[in-house]
């Protein structure tokens, strides 16, 4: 009876909602990152957060809902390690600082970004995929800020495909670090930053640009009548 009270005045207390919230996310995102998701427990992550098992499901639902918000956390602060335009900077070094932060990132959270991108756990999980998707499109959109090509919403679409080209490369050189140990971080820091550059200069150059619908494109798209 001592325990439920307690556990019930825990729950009731006013005010900080938002703290436990931020508490468990921050426990499940430490734990998820150093065993991975199907090796955590949810009591493991109450007894981390310093609550009561049952608020995360009041908080989150259920343990695999409780996961997907810490890919989402996680993917967020992915996307917005990109410094800010600063009079003086030049876009190389804004491109390094990125990519120094994005490395950074993934280093604290391993386990869990290797399980979200599919290296094991939910990384097929639709919802995962979906989070996941949304922050590549969002990382490309700032990656095009970075690199002084204009706003992302005026870039050419082969520029937008270029750069979510990069970004798998980026995930897949990563993992050539984590997870097979091929490269230090610093050969994979060397590695992205030479290559963007290359991409969006001559590699971008050399494709080419969409041309109006061809007769036979028109036709199968029921736009040719005769």
């Amino acid at each position: 009876m001592a325990t439920r009270a307690a556990t019930a005045e825990h729950a009731a207390a006013p005010g900080d909602g938002d703290e436990r919230r931020r508490r468990i996310l921050a426990a499940a995102r430490r734990l998820f990152s150093e065993r991975g998701y199907s090796d955590v427990a949810t009591t493991e992550i109450a007894a981390e957060a310093g609550v009561a098992r049952g608020l995360i499901n009041h908080y989150f639902g259920t343990k695999r809902d409780l996961y997907v918000e810490v890919v989402r956390e996680m993917v967020r602060f992915r996307s917005q390690p990109v410094p800010e335009y600063v009079d003086g900077t030049t876009p190389a070094a804004r491109l390094d600082e990125s990519i120094d932060r994005w490395l950074e990132m993934v280093a604290r959270n391993r386990e869990a970004w290797l399980a979200a991108i599919g290296a094991e756990g939910l990384g097929h999980d639709p919802e995962i995929a979906a989070v996941l998707d949304e922050a590549r499109e969002e990382a490309t959109s700032r990656l095009i800020q970075v690199l002084g090509l204009g706003p992302a919403a005026d870039a050419a679409p082969e520029l937008h495909a270029v750069l979510r080209a990069y970004g798998g490369m980026a995930e897949a050189a990563t993992r050539e670090w984590l997870e097979r140990g091929r490269w230090s971080r610093e050969q994979v820091a060397a590695f992205l930053k030479a290559a963007l550059p290359e991409l969006v200069g001559g590699a971008y150059e050399a494709i080419p640009r969409r041309r109006a619908a061809s007769s036979e494109q028109r036709a199968a798209t029921g736009g040719s009548k005769r």
